[in-house]
């Protein structure tokens, strides 16, 4: 047991990180009371909510094609259904797994079971994350300036700077994966045009949830709100940032969009839940991936031996 638990240690830091953001997420909504956040499901209308799912579609289409363009010019010659068809896998799997790159090892994993060459393939999820990263990177003013007019005890308690150290330090660390990229710049070009493109939806997804129950917030100070509840899920305290974010968006919307903590809340859940929706069609070509994924590891463990 007491093995089992240091090979563990970081998945079961994860599991109590997610529980303990989410019991927070629960006090904070206990004092407005239960009937307040129920009252605030209630009001989010259908229309609104489907419009955000519809949009949040459109925005991991974006996200795809972003990876197509670094597959494309780093060589691989795959069909753009393929790199959307792995997309949706990566990020249907990363609900469940325990590590915000999860979904990154398994698109891994799909582009070696089609044979494609696995060194380009990996350095293009490197590219592909850190433009990810650049792209919510040059959306972060939009965050700091509202936070930067909090009171200073409430903006020690954000840690933001630290999340921006983190990107760079994530920058410094990946930029030799850069080396295949670098002499094809109109590529990272189109690669952040397309980051921006399925940003820009993310934020409109999450406008649409806003007005769906009656709250119009300035569609920039989303974006803002959204890129620091983005950068605060990189910190690797919890399962896919599952409940920090949650209560991260709780706490901005709260502080800095003037919604009530049950309405802040339910934000929160319902962006977690269309993401969730979104990323269902991976679903279908996930478990041929796992078994791949089972081989490899049953293959390594006989070498082992």
């Amino acid at each position: 047991m007491i093995d089992w638990m240091r090979k563990n240690r970081q998945i079961i830091a994860r599991v109590i990180g997610s529980i303990l953001a989410l019991v927070l997420l629960v006090i904070l909504i206990e004092e407005e009371g239960d009937g307040e956040l129920f009252s605030a499901v209630r009001r989010v209308s259908i229309g609104y909510f489907l419009a955000a799912v519809a949009v949040l579609f459109i925005s991991r289409f974006f996200s795809a094609a972003r990876w197509h363009i670094l597959l494309k010019s780093g060589g691989v010659e795959i069909p753009f259904t393929r790199s959307a068809m792995l997309t949706f896998t990566g990020n249907f799997s990363s609900n469940f797994l325990p590590t915000t790159i999860g979904g990154d090892v398994v698109r891994l994993t799909g582009t070696m079971q089609f044979g494609y060459d696995r060194a380009v393939c990996l350095a293009s999820l490197v590219v592909d994350r850190l433009i990810g990263m650049a792209g919510m990177t040059l959306a972060l003013p939009l965050g700091l300036i509202p936070v930067l007019s909090l009171d200073p005890a409430m903006l020690r308690s954000a840690v933001v700077f630290c999340f921006f150290k983190k990107g760079i330090d994530f920058f410094n660390r990946t930029l030799a994966s850069f080396s295949i990229w670098l002499k094809k710049p109109l590529a990272l070009f189109g690669s952040l045009l397309a980051t921006l493109g399925n940003m820009l939806f993310i934020y409109l997804a999450i406008y649409l949830l806003l007005l769906g129950i009656d709250h119009q917030v300035d569609y920039w100070l989303v974006a803002g709100l959204y890129t620091l509840t983005y950068f605060v899920t990189l910190i690797p305290i919890s399962i896919n940032g599952m409940g920090v974010q949650e209560l991260s968006m709780t706490f901005l919307l709260t502080q800095i969009g003037g919604l009530s903590s049950s309405e802040s809340a339910t934000i929160a859940l319902l962006t977690r839940v269309i993401f969730i929706l979104t990323s269902l069609p991976g679903a279908f070509s996930l478990p041929t991936i796992l078994a791949a994924m089972n081989e490899n590891t049953a293959v390594d463990s006989e070498k082992g031996n």
